[in-house]
């Protein structure tokens, strides 16, 4: 079954096509991205299997020209994967926020989309762009089922006591506040694969993962089902991220509001767009800018750094708590997957749990790989995502069902 797996952002749609036979048994057959979309300077990159990366600068003004170049690409005679658009079985779409609705993937109807319309005030700068995709590929592929895969829907187990706020109960009634969490569909991809790697029965276990990225969130995963999660309402809470502030005293936003004479939506970017890594260092929301100045003596990136380690420390503590113990820790994303230095940093905190690192394994570490020495009695692993593996998979046993 040959999927297309789409992920659309404000300005940007991310793609692949895999060939699916099973869960386990597929082939990513090409992949690109478009970016920059609506700016004159939009640049389209396409990469099919075996083949060389072709990428150059062309006017794409909306995601519907952007789709159109996609499947264009994807049937060019020249290095084309498909023959034709016919070869589409379907398309999984992932989306951020599903709010209360969704707690796994749903096949595309009226209904669920006037639900993801609903949660764009939950993610203002994600869902409406996830609209667009879905609307660009009904025009090009009218017949073709779409399947969507949320970021919340496996947070959607934490229990009442986890994702309230203490605010007044008419907030939640009237306005769905509380919290939802986000990067659900690696925690949940990850959770899997490591406890197989690691001999862990995911049904009995407890688990931590920690998507450490730009975007960053721990997870504490019991049994196979989330019971609490470090991000919130929208994905600020948490910890210190590439431009997200993270966990701070509420009252600090009316104070700094009242001091720079900030609108809402100013002090809105503020906190999602200009704290951060960028924000502490002053500098940049690179990872390996901040690490690379910290090591030449920037006290700002030294202080980031420590921050990145600390705050994940800290939610691996209190979701060790909240579980009585822990039995496998994961990293995996953008930095978790990528940085010795990063998780030899975390696990040294973690000795009181009984974790002891494996420091070579960890050095070596470059794809999926044990990091624990053994007989330690927490087991560390470095674990590889695949969101859109996921997606893929999602849709593919939705569209089985339609036949």
């Amino acid at each position: 079954m040959i999927i297309l797996v789409i992920n659309c952002g404000s300005s940007s749609i991310k793609y692949q096509v895999l060939d699916m036979k099973s869960d386990d048994n597929y082939d990513l057959i090409a992949k690109g991205i478009v970016e920059k979309i609506g700016l004159p300077n939009s640049v389209v990159q396409y990469a099919p299997k075996g083949g060389e990366k072709r990428a150059k600068e062309t006017p794409i003004p909306d995601h519907k020209v952007g789709m159109e170049w996609v499947l264009k690409a994807l049937t060019n005679p020249k290095d084309g994967v498909l023959k034709s658009l016919d070869e589409i079985a379907a398309v999984g779409h992932r989306i951020v926020h599903g709010g209360e609705f969704f707690s796994g993937s749903a096949l595309v109807n009226e209904d669920v989309l006037k639900k993801i319309e609903f949660c764009c005030d939950f993610a203002p700068l994600h869902n409406p762009a996830h609209l667009l995709g879905i609307r660009a590929v009904s025009e090009e592929l009218p017949s073709v089922p779409q399947v969507v895969t949320f970021d919340t829907a496996f947070h959607q187990t934490m229990p009442d006591y986890a994702y309230m706020y203490a605010l007044p109960y008419e907030y939640y009634e009237k306005y769905r506040v509380r919290r939802y969490g986000a990067h659900g569909t690696s925690h949940q991809f990850v959770a899997g694969k490591g406890s197989k790697l690691c001999g862990v029965d995911l049904a009995h276990s407890k688990i931590i993962t920690c998507h450490i990225g730009n975007g960053s969130s721990v997870t504490a995963i019991k049994d196979g089902k989330v019971v609490d999660t470090s991000m919130g309402f929208t994905p600020l809470e948490g910890m210190i991220m590439g431009t997200r502030c993270g966990n701070i005293d509420a009252n600090v936003v009316p104070y700094i509001m009242k001091k720079e004479g900030l609108s809402p939506d100013e002090m809105k970017t503020v906190l999602n767009n200009k704290s951060g890594f960028l924000g502490l260092s002053c500098k940049t929301s690179d990872t390996r800018d901040v690490k690379s100045m910290a090591d030449a003596g920037d006290p700002k990136c030294q202080l980031v750094i420590k921050k990145l380690i600390y705050d994940t420390v800290k939610n691996i503590g209190m979701f060790a708590a909240v579980m009585n113990g822990v039995d496998l820790i994961i990293f995996t994303g953008g930095i978790g997957e990528n940085n010795a230095w990063y998780r030899k940093g975390v696990c040294d905190y973690l000795g009181y749990l009984g974790l002891v690192l494996d420091e070579k394994a960890n050095d070596e570490a470059h794809g999926d790989a044990v990091i624990s020495a053994k007989g330690s009695k927490v087991i560390a692993a470095n674990i590889t995502t695949d969101e859109e593996l996921v997606i893929a998979r999602d849709t593919m046993h939705i569209v089985k069902k339609l036949s």
